[in-house]
C-alpha cells in the first residue's frame, strides 16, 4: 500500500508540475505586479512552519492580504496552486507506515478529492466580496480548530483502524466536504482529525488520513483554479519554489521547535485578517464590479 501511494503522488507531482509550468511559460509576459522577495518570503515561511504544525493557508491568507500581493478573489487559487507541491512532499517524507484499513483510506482520500473538484469549481468563479465572506468564515473556522488544539481538546482514544457500513459512508461525505472547504481555506488536518476521532478511529490512523487526504486532493483542485485562470500565477510560482526548499528543511534539518508562543500570536493574526476580511465584505472595499 505504502509503495502504491508513494508512486501515485510520485505521478501526481509530475503531472501537476508539468501543467503548471506550461501555464506559467504560456502567460510568462502576462505576469502580476506581486513582488518576487515578499511572495518567496511568504511562501518559505508558511510551509516551513506548515510542517512544524501551523499550518500554512490561514497565516498565509495574512500575510498575502497584508502585504497587499495579490486581489482578495484570488487568494483561495493562488494558496492551493503554491503549495500543491509542497504539500506532496510533505506526503511523500512522511507517509511512511500506513495504520488504516486500505478501504477507508481510499475512500476518504477519493471522497476528499471530489470534494476538492467541485470546491474549486465553484470559488473559482465566486465574485470577490463572497470571496471574502468565504475566507472570513473559514479564518475564523481555522482559528477555532487551532484554538482547540492548543488547548487539548481534540483528542482520540479509539482503537478501530478502519470503517464500515454507516461510519465509512459519513466519512466519505464529511471528508468530500473538508475537501471542498479546503480550496476556500479551511485547512484539512483538523477538522479531519477531529472526525476520524469521533468516528471511533485510532488516533494512529489520523495522520495517514489527513496528509494523504491534502495530497492527492490538491493537484486536482488546483488543475482547476489554473484553467479557470483563479490564481495570481505570480505569487503562486514564487511561493511554489521556497515552500518547496522550506519542507525539506524543517522536515530534515529543523525536525521540531517549541512554537505554542507562536501559534498564540498566529491566532491572533489570524483572528485580525477575519475582521478586516469581514470588514471588507460590508464596505466593498475593492470589490470587482
Amino acid at each position: 500500500m505504502i509503495i502504491l501511494i508513494w508512486v501515485a503522488l510520485i505521478l501526481l507531482a509530475c503531472w501537476f508540475s508539468w501543467f503548471f509550468l506550461q501555464d506559467i511559460l504560456k502567460h510568462k509576459n502576462e505576469l502580476e505586479e506581486s513582488s518576487w522577495k515578499k511572495t518567496a518570503l511568504i511562501g518559505f515561511v508558511v510551509n516551513f512552519f506548515d510542517v512544524l504544525g501551523i499550518g500554512a493557508f490561514a497565516p498565509q491568507t495574512a500575510l498575502l492580504r497584508f502585504t497587499g500581493q495579490t486581489k482578495d478573489k484570488l487568494i483561495p487559487g493562488t494558496m492551493n496552486v503554491a503549495n500543491t507541491l509542497p504539500v506532496l512532499i510533505q506526503a511523500i517524507i512522511f507517509i511512511r507506515v500506513i495504520e488504516v484499513d486500505p478501504l477507508t483510506l481510499v475512500t476518504m482520500l477519493l471522497s476528499a478529492t471530489a470534494g476538492a473538484v467541485i470546491g474549486a469549481r465553484i470559488i473559482a468563479r465566486l465574485p470577490e466580496n463572497k470571496i471574502r465572506l468565504t475566507m472570513a468564515i473559514a479564518l475564523l473556522v481555522t482559528a477555532g480548530f487551532m484554538t482547540a488544539n492548543s488547548l487539548h481538546w481534540i483528542q482520540g482514544s479509539g482503537l478501530a483502524t478502519g470503517l464500515s457500513g454507516e461510519k465509512l459512508v459519513i466519512a466519505a461525505i464529511v471528508n468530500s466536504a473538508l475537501g471542498a472547504l479546503m480550496t476556500a481555506g479551511i485547512g484539512l488536518y483538523a477538522p479531519c482529525m477531529a472526525l476520524v476521532f469521533m468516528l471511533g478511529l485510532s488516533p494512529k490512523v489520523a495522520f495517514p488520513i489527513m496528509m494523504g487526504s491534502c495530497a492527492f486532493l490538491m493537484p486536482p483542485a488546483s488543475f482547476k483554479f489554473i484553467k479557470e485562470k483563479a490564481y495570481n500565477r505570480k505569487a503562486a510560482v514564487a511561493m511554489a519554489i521556497p515552500g518547496m526548499v522550506a519542507v525539506l528543511i524543517a522536515a530534515f534539518i529543523v525536525k521540531s521547535l517549541p512554537i505554542d508562543t507562536l501559534r498564540i500570536i498566529v491566532i491572533g493574526v489570524i483572528l485580525y485578517t477575519f475582521a478586516s476580511m469581514f470588514f471588507a465584505v460590508f464596505t466593498n472595499k475593492g470589490a470587482e464590479k
